[in-house]
């Protein structure tokens, strides 16, 4: 299992409160440390529209990288008339060296359980799904063993704690790449259609899965929903970033030690690095790359950064995976950023003529500064497509798959030139 960093006693813990248990899947722990309270209050005590209004009080923001409000997402699939509604726990994690989501699937399936169990009671959905990656078999298999553990003892079922609703959760592997963490694409995947995101609107609270009205959430966003149930949306709003509350996972790679962390929003990244430990002696912090493949490439200067949605963006960085990856003095920066421009080109499904021929235009300038032949115009070039892709994009991976050059650009400028001086250029001898 991936470590799980110490983190100071003063932050508060919600995602991973009971991630210390000897067996996840061990239900009658799991309930003694507070396991389906939320689902019970929804139920008994609350009702749907008061869990909405609750939610929405709370401020939760979806912690899968575009930071929603969760609330908004659950009010725009109610207002719809249809015969049956869906919410979809996005679990797959696309972020091949991101380990949040399947920490938390690792350490505490029934979180998720719950909490997508308390949005479908919410918004009337009698199905709902949780997807993961499909070689991922022990997550598959935990999941299943504590959905069926769950419905053993009427948690779930037709007639859900009591409710007389039907709350179904199923776990779903699912296959395919990077681009499964955009909604839409994991919607096809799960109807078993080829993984190509669609024009929005409409939105998938409005027409998503089988065309039909459906709710889709990171696993982590929630794993905190029965939290905020429990204990108040006032206790949830008062802990981290007042623009984002709550906690987030951070999944932190550093030369010192790597590990997942939950932190509060609005952390500063130097308190984040820091839990990877002391650095070796003489190395130093070159930059941060943060939000995965897809994320910005950050200068030291920039440590005291805020970790919510909004600052990094102003950065020049997003939350995206919630990869945070220090990156050591020794490392060249236009040889990495030519890696992840690589990747995004890579992964991107070739829908789009902007994103299928320009990150692979990309790639290609890139490439040169890499190998010393840059041309004057290849910085203005590298701008002018990028701000195109961005103009254009169809859907998220598009809009992020420039943010590694753009921002390496941006901070590294120096970087760059001396790529060029480090190999001579080619004569024309030297072509033939």
């Amino acid at each position: 299992m991936t470590k799980i960093l110490k983190t100071p006693a003063s932050w508060p813990t919600i995602l991973l409160g009971r991630a210390g248990a000897a067996d996840p899947t061990d239900l009658d722990a799991a309930v003694a440390a507070g396991a389906f309270d939320g689902l019970r209050r929804t139920i008994r005590d609350l009702g749907g529209a008061a869990t909405v209004a609750m939610i929405a009080a709370s401020k939760l923001r979806g912690r899968g990288g575009g930071g929603f409000p969760a609330a908004e997402k659950w009010q725009a699939a109610l207002a719809v008339d249809a015969p049956r509604r869906y919410v979809v726990a996005n679990g797959y994690g696309a972020d091949p060296a991101s380990r949040t989501d399947r920490t938390l699937l690792e350490r505490d399936p029934y979180a998720v359980i719950e909490g997508t169990a308390i949005a479908a009671y919410a918004v009337g959905a009698t199905e709902s799904f949780i997807a993961v990656r499909a070689e991922d078999t022990a997550i598959v298999g935990r999941l299943a063993e504590a959905i069926g553990a769950a419905t053993d003892a009427g948690f779930l079922g037709p007639d859900a704690h009591g409710s007389g609703q039907e709350i179904s959760v199923a776990v779903r592997p699912v296959q395919g790449a990077y681009m499964l963490g955009e909604e839409t694409v994991l919607l096809k995947a799960l109807e078993g259609k080829r993984g190509q995101p669609e024009q929005r609107p409409p939105h998938p609270t409005e027409r998503g899965l089988f065309d039909m009205p459906t709710v889709v959430h990171n696993v982590q966003t929630l794993a905190a929903v029965p939290w905020i149930i429990r204990e108040g949306p006032d206790a949830f709003t008062a802990i981290g970033s007042s623009r984002a509350p709550g906690t987030i996972l951070v999944s932190l790679r550093t030369p010192a030690g790597d590990g997942v962390a939950e932190v509060p929003t609005g952390t500063p990244l130097r308190d984040i690095v820091k839990l990877g430990g002391k650095l070796p002696a003489g190395r130093a912090i070159k930059a941060i790359l943060v939000g995965g493949p897809s994320g910005g490439m950050l200068p030291p200067d920039l440590l005291d950064t805020a970790y919510d949605f909004a600052s990094l963006r102003e950065a020049g960085a997003h939350v995206g995976s919630g990869s945070v990856v220090v990156v050591g003095d020794g490392t060249d920066i236009v040889e990495l950023i030519g890696v992840l421009t690589r990747f995004c080109s890579t992964e991107a499904c070739g829908k789009t003529i902007p994103c299928r021929i320009g990150t692979r235009r990309l790639a290609e300038l890139v490439g040169r500064r890499e190998a010393g032949r840059s041309r004057p115009t290849d910085a203005g070039d590298a701008a002018d497509l990028s701000a195109d892709i961005v103009a254009s994009a169809l859907c998220d991976h598009e809009r992020l798959a420039t943010l590694p050059l753009m921002s390496g650009m941006r901070y590294f400028g120096s970087e760059f030139d001396d790529s060029r001086r480090r190999q001579p250029a080619r004569t024309e001898a030297t072509h033939g």
